[in-house]
């Protein structure tokens, strides 16, 4: 054999191997939860009792400013997926208010950063952190 051809064929190999393997696709690779307890990120999931949560996104967040006086607390309402053994919903969850679903019940219980009176700006979707429990 050719001497250029058998030093060539190693790297040959080894780059057509290199080309066989398989790198799993970011969107496919499922997200491994936060502690129970944690809060979560939009998209980023949590552990809540033997369910995982994720939050998806901020369907509305009327809530008083906290350096404000409000005749009424306005509410947060988050989109929320919530995994089960064998089942997947989607909810939307009030701050404070239980939610049942295939003989569980979650409650969003946090929602940060709270609104700021004449903070000029609503709050960015990358800052959000939301806490949930089992009830």
């Amino acid at each position: 054999m050719n001497p250029l051809l058998r030093a060539a064929l190693p790297l040959t190999l080894a780059a057509m191997l290199g080309a066989c393997a398989v790198i799993p696709d970011r969107a496919g690779v499922e997200n491994i939860p936060l502690p129970q307890g944690s809060p979560a990120a939009l998209l980023q999931t949590v552990a809540v009792g033997d369910l995982t949560v994720t939050p998806q996104e901020v369907v509305e967040d009327s809530r008083c400013p906290i350096n404000a006086r409000c005749i009424w607390a306005g509410r947060l309402v988050v989109r929320t997926r919530i995994d089960g053994a064998g089942w997947r919903d989607t909810a939307d969850l009030t701050l404070g208010e239980p939610f049942g679903t295939h003989g569980k019940v979650i409650a969003l219980t946090s929602g940060e950063p709270a609104p700021e009176a004449g903070a000029g700006r609503e709050t960015a979707k990358e800052d959000y952190r939301f806490t949930f429990e089992a009830r």
